[in-house]
This record gives structure tokens, sequence and C-alpha cells, in this order.
């Protein structure tokens, strides 16, 4: 069960930097207007677009049934956890939404809007299966009565107050994220060129793609504000456990790091650079949004009554 997990985790992870690949590289139509065969054909031509196109389809493809078979595995093993049983099947709902509307961008070229989301769901199908894979590795989900259950953690104390900075801050990282991928989708990285000023100002004038890259610059650094006072209240013994700390510790250095992450894709636009600063930016923005999730997980179980939950911490 955990192996499949992790798998669907590690894959969606995969899926998420290749679909920004194809964004970055402008891969989109490599394929032409054919799905799911690439130009018709089954084994496309060799080129550098439909290559990376047919790579990222067939990626989806694979990791799709280890989707399919965790969902499957806790159903037949965990279906006693609502949890659990969450997770998984979340995983799998976005797994296919992700993969239709990616599709549908294929045949039915989409707006820039729309495909923006195709990134937001990916990033909710990994963050799921991650949940899922951690909860399974940690012995989240023991069942009631069984002998292993008294080994479990207790729920993590966390203050009411607390619970709402956590899930405001998930639920705002997620339009950062969505503002993001509509930046890239738009290919409004170079409206601001510089960084922190923007083409040598505090304020540009706000329209196109300077408008659009100033934007998620400013939701950028009002989501490390946040996560600096989630991080601070944190710190607070009253205020939630040891385990939350932690967490909310990893989130500010993982939100830091994007920020100077997203600084070095504009400082790169013009080099050889510029595609893997890209990449390792995706790859932080999701680890962020992982952990916010999993903060939130904390949260709602401390919200629960402990006879009525599954388990008692991740």
């Amino acid at each position: 069960m955990y192996g499949l997990a992790l798998a669907s985790a590690i894959g969606m992870g995969l899926i998420l930097l290749m679909g920004a690949l194809v964004t970055k590289t402008g891969s989109g139509d490599g394929c032409g207007t054919d799905w799911p065969l690439c130009n018709g054909k089954f084994v496309p031509a060799y080129t550098i677009e439909s290559m990376i196109e047919y790579s990222h389809r067939f990626v989806t493809a694979v990791v799709s049934l280890f989707v399919l078979g965790a969902a499957v595995g806790t159903y037949m093993v965990l279906r006693h956890s609502k949890e659990a049983m969450m997770f998984a099947f979340g995983t799998l709902f976005f797994t296919i939404l992700q993969a239709i509307l990616g599709a549908l961008a294929v045949i039915y070229p989409q707006s820039d809007a729309v495909m923006a989301l195709h990134f937001g769901f990916s990033l909710l199908a990994f963050s799921s299966a991650l949940l899922l894979a951690v909860g399974i590795k940690t012995g989240a989900y023991v069942p009631k009565g069984s002998p292993a259950r008294s080994k479990s953690v207790r729920a993590p104390v966390i203050a009411p107050h607390m619970r709402k900075w956590i899930w405001g801050a998930a639920i705002y990282s997620y339009i950062v994220v969505y503002v993001g991928a509509f930046v890239r989708h738009t290919e409004s990285s170079g409206g601001c060129l510089g960084w922190p000023l923007c083409n040598g100002a505090v304020i540009p004038e706000l329209n196109g793609a300077v408008g659009i890259a100033f934007a998620h610059r400013v939701a950028a650094a009002l989501l490390l504000i946040v996560i600096i006072i989630i991080a601070y209240k944190a710190s607070r013994p009253d205020a939630s456990s040891p385990l939350l700390r932690s967490a909310s510790l990893w989130a500010l250095v993982l939100t830091v790091m994007q920020v100077f992450s997203g600084a070095s894709v504009v400082w790169t636009l013009s080099t050889d650079w510029y595609l893997l600063t890209a990449l390792i930016h995706v790859v932080l923005v999701s680890g962020m949004f992982g952990v916010l999730c999993y903060m939130c997980v904390l949260a709602w179980r401390a919200a629960r009554k402990p006879e009525s939950m599954d388990s008692s911490s991740l």
C-alpha cells in the first residue's frame, strides 16, 4: 500500500515538473491537435517538442495507473479511515480532471486562465498523494481495536486562531500559485525585468504582462508575510504542538526559497539557466504547498473530537 501511495506522490511531482517543462519550452503543440496519438502516430516524429509533449502524456498515463492502484488498495485495506479514502480518491479525481483538461487543451485550444487551472489541479493531486503516503508511512490510519493503535501519536494541540491562520494561508497560497501559473501561460515572466524592483520602479505601470507579473510578486510577498506570522505564532508553546512548529518552520524555509527562486527566474530570463531555475521554482512551490496542506490536516485533526478520529496524527 505504501509503495503505491509513494509512487503516486513521486509520479505526480514528476508530472508537475514535466507540465512546466512543456509550457516553458513551448511544446504544447508538439503533437498537433491529436490526442492520445501524437501527430496521428503512436510513436511520434523525433522532434524535441513532440518528444517532450508525448513523454508528458506517457508519464501521466503510467502515474494514473499507480494512482488508481492506490485508490483501490486504500478501499480494500483502509476504508475504515475516511481520511485515507479522502486523500486516495481525491488524488484519483484531480488526476483524471487534470488529464481531461490537458487533453481538451490539445484538441480545443483553451484560454490561458483555464490552462493555469491545469497546473492547479495537478498540484492538488500531488498534495493529496503526498498526504496519503505520509499518513500510511506514519501509521496514521491504524484501525480502532488494533494493538498498534496505542503507538500512534495523539492529536496535536493547535489553538483555534492558529487553525484559521493555517487554513487561510493554504487557500491564499493556492491563489498565488494560480497567478504564477497564469504568468507562465501568458508568457509574462519578462513583464518585470529586475528584482526586487519591477522595471526599475517600486510600482510600475500596471498594464499587460507587467501588471500580471507585478501582481504575482505582490501576492508572493504577502504570502511570505503570512507564513512568517504563522511561524512566529507557532513558536509559542501555548498556541501549537512541536509537530506544527516544525511544519511551520519548513513552510517558512520553503517560502523564502521559492521567493528567491522566483527572483532567479527573472535574473536568468535571457540565459541558458532559465529553464533550470524555472523548474526549481516549480519544485519549491509544490513542496511549500504540500507542507501547508499537511498543516491543514493537523489543524483539522486538532479540531476533531478524539473519539471520532481514525488516528491521531500524521
